[in-house]
């Protein structure tokens, strides 16, 4: 806990509004004893305004800084002072002097006299900043005996190269493949797309050189035949449990890279084209294995074919199949199982995931295959005829060259439209298209027909990795990404929701051998960076560099059992009583468990329940609303609305004087007794600004909007209760990108608030 801090004010952030030497003389006379230092400055970022905090620290009076300027966001890196200094921001320039607006629209004077509602605003503000740091302890992080192993699942085209990035990088590896030699999936084909310049032509896999290197490498030890039939403990500190040949071997690993590639989608729902009813109709999976193996020959008789029509999309028509289908589903078959009340729920077992459709998009994969094929057509049949049918053609950056060629080559054609069936006439199949260039339908004559595959992840089959975590086995599955090895997308490729293994190549998403190869560096520097930070006790994603973790009141602790089953991450296991087993390395810092205790047993040191509730409890709020206006607190995630604010104020948008932003680590970390604090204080809503959950989700710690999303609707049970309106707290999303949206956000809520009048609880 702090008990000396020293406050600087910034005057280059809040000039022209506001006075620094008199927001100096405020604090002073606020906080007395509990800052002895209190002073101003230009700029406290500058090489002077550094050398006065150092000389204010090194002269041994302070045990935190209190920075009352800019956004913490800007000049992150330059405000550090020794390791047992808390450090800490006041957002004086975004969320004061940039963001306020005069209640009644006038301009505000420079100069001129200070209005009460920016009196009150900034003063708010600084009182919160220093009763958070006295609410502060510094971590004390837990800093293990590490293992510096990489185990790499899946001996193909990524995870050879996932191999080969860890150990130029010095560290010892572990490659483990399931079949009896390396090369997957790259092995069976025949070319692969441009990799290097020109980009005109497709160029062989380079499997065996790949193949050579490895087994050449004397950092990277193979096990084939093997498979991972248990990963217990935590990053740094996990035990592989490899099985092959009825025998079991047990190593230590520090983090884990997936590259288990993939399988061919099931080819039953391509039947309206005429699979697996025309022996002529085959998949691009199909035809890459005929060419491999040396010819093009059709099924049925084996003859060379002098026309082969490749159709890039199937989605059109597979929709239409695909709803027909699910309407014949029972409504009462469709519903999840209940859980009754008082039944214990059991650690989910791995379940094969069924996806009930092939390709839900074109991709840029099924443009590339196509053109691919095409080209083995030209190259294996001189005198044949490619034809390539297409709604979309998606070659993005160089590809647009590998396009091109194709174009120029006489013997491949090339048609947008879109596919309507495949049938057959004598010999010869037929294909319809429709909403062709030329506007009409038209039929295509064809003695072979190659079809799209979709790519099923290696995560959708099998329970590839087999983890001993209270969660089950397997990666939870989002419902979003047909079985992929989920992330977040958007900020933190690589990442799975069990931290330490990091996926790469097709098991994380549809991509080119060019991708993966960039994919297996990407997430083999992710496990030796996890490897890394959990040697030194801090968070490697998304809060990298954090020394917190979650500390637990066991004494207090229910058992209740909402920690563990929320917690997006695994992070937490339970004993046969429920009481929470914390595997700090797991941890990310988001704090989700912290908002779902009710009884408030789990804290951060620098992140807890009374730090917030005591920041609440510093805003004045006004007996009532025509004596100072209404109050609105705004719990603001710092991953995606808190940059949005800052944003928005940095380009000139402003909000009303009348709310007050507190950052959180993530709306899953908000605990209702923050609402309830507000409310019984006076507060006249609650705005919870976080990131996009659902679809499109994109909340940086995967879950935690949309829990915040269902706890809310407990909160509005409670404020019901007490005779408060529920609407007085609402839940917004907002990506980082919608700066501009987030004024028109404060002033819809403002305006519910006051509709609905004033907190009834207000002035007592």
């Amino acid at each position: 806990m702090a008990e000396k801090i020293g406050v600087y004010i910034d005057e280059s952030s809040v000039a022209p509004l506001l006075n620094a030497e008199e927001l100096v003389a405020f604090v002073k006379a606020k906080c007395g004893g509990a800052c002895p230092v209190v002073k101003s400055h230009k700029r406290l970022s500058s090489a002077d305004g550094l050398a006065m905090i150092k000389a204010d620290v090194d002269a041994g009076g302070l045990d935190a800084v209190l920075l009352c300027g800019t956004s913490p966001r800007v000049d992150w890196d330059v405000f550090t002072f020794g390791d047992k200094v808390l450090v800490d921001r006041v957002n004086l320039r975004e969320f004061v002097t940039l963001a306020y607006k005069n209640p009644d629209g006038s301009a505000v004077a420079a100069g001129g006299p200070v209005p009460a509602e920016l009196t009150s605003m900034v003063r708010d503000y600084l009182r919160m900043g220093v009763v958070k740091l006295q609410k502060m302890h510094k971590p004390n992080p837990e800093v293990p005996e590490t293992v510096k192993t990489i185990l790499v699942l899946g001996g193909g085209f990524t995870g050879l190269h996932a191999a080969l990035a860890a150990a130029g990088a010095g560290s010892d590896v572990v490659l483990v493949e399931k079949e009896g030699k390396l090369g997957g999936r790259a092995a069976g084909l025949h070319k692969t797309f441009p990799m290097s310049y020109p980009y005109l032509e497709a160029t062989d896999t380079g499997i065996d050189r790949l193949i050579a290197l490895v087994t050449g490498n004397a950092k990277i030890t193979v096990k084939l035949n093997t498979t991972l039939k248990l990963l217990s403990g935590a990053p740094a500190l996990y035990e592989a449990t490899l099985a092959s040949g009825g025998r079991e071997e047990i190593l230590p690993v520090g983090s884990v890279v997936l590259a288990a590639g993939w399988s061919p989608m099931d080819t039953e729902a391509l039947a309206p084209f005429g699979y697996g009813r025309l022996k002529n109709v085959v998949t691009s999976a199909e035809f890459e294995a005929m060419v491999k193996a040396g010819d093009i020959k059709r099924p049925s008789d084996g003859k060379a074919p002098s026309s082969v029509a490749f159709v890039v999309d199937v989605t059109k028509l597979l929709e239409t199949a695909t709803q027909a289908a699910v309407a014949e589903i029972p409504a009462e078959a469709a519903k999840p199982a209940e859980k009754k009340d008082g039944e214990e729920q059991a650690p989910p077992a791995f379940t094969p995931i069924k996806t009930p459709k092939h390709l839900a998009y074109s991709s840029e994969l099924t443009s590339l295959v196509a053109l691919k094929q095409a080209n083995y057509v030209r190259e294996k049949l001189p005198d044949a005829v490619a034809m390539i049918v297409y709604d979309n053609m998606m070659v993005p950056g160089l590809n647009e060259r590998y396009y091109r060629a194709a174009q120029d080559n006489p013997g491949i054609m090339l048609t947008k439209g879109t596919v309507t069936g495949v049938t057959e006439e004598g010999s010869s199949l037929v294909v319809a298209a429709k909403d062709t260039l030329l506007g009409g339908a038209i039929t295509l004559a064809a003695d072979l027909v190659v079809l799209p595959t979709g790519l099923v992840p290696a995560t959708a089959l099998d329970p590839t990795i087999n983890l001993l975590y209270r969660q089950g086995p397997a990666f939870p599955d989002l419902g979003l990404f047909d079985g992929f090895a989920d992330s977040n997308y958007i900020c933190f490729p690589y990442e799975t929701r069990r931290t330490g293994i990091y996926a790469a190549g097709c098991v994380r998403q549809p991509m080119t051998m060019a991708q993966a190869r960039e994919d297996a560096a990407g997430a083999a520097l992710k496990a030796i960076q996890c490897i890394e930070s959990a040697s030194r006790g801090v968070a490697v994603h998304p809060r990298s560099g954090d020394l917190s973790y979650p500390v637990f009141n066991f004494v207090r602790c229910t058992q209740c059992k909402r920690c563990t089953e929320e917690c997006p991450f695994g992070a937490l296991d339970d004993d046969e009583k429920g009481t929470p087993k914390p595997n700090p390395t797991r941890c990310r810092r988001c704090g989700t468990c912290m908002g779902a205790c009710p009884e408030r047993v789990i804290s951060f040191d620098n992140y807890n329940i009374d730090m917030i509730g005591s920041m609440i409890r510093e805003c004045e709020i006004p007996p009532r609303i025509d004596q100072g206006g209404p109050r609105v607190l705004i719990l603001a995630c710092e991953n995606d609305a808190y940059p949005a604010l800052d944003m928005a104020a940095l380009r000139g948008k402003k909000w009303s004087p009348y709310v007050r932003i507190i950052p959180v680590r993530c709306l899953g970390s908000v605990n209702a007794i923050w609402v309830a604090d507000a409310m019984s204080k006076g507060v006249d809503g609650v705005m919870l600004l976080g990131c996009k959950y659902g679809d499109d989700y994109q909340c940086h710690f995967v879950k935690g909007s949309e829990i915040c999303n269902r706890r809310k609707e407990n909160i509005a049970e409670s404020l019901k209760r007490l005779g408060v309106e529920p609407e007085r707290v609402e839940q917004y999303q907002v990506a980082i990108d919608e700066y501009d949206k987030v004024p028109d956000m404060i002033d819809q809520f403002m305006e519910m608030v006051l509709a609905i009048g004033p907190n009834p609880f207000k002035g007592y």
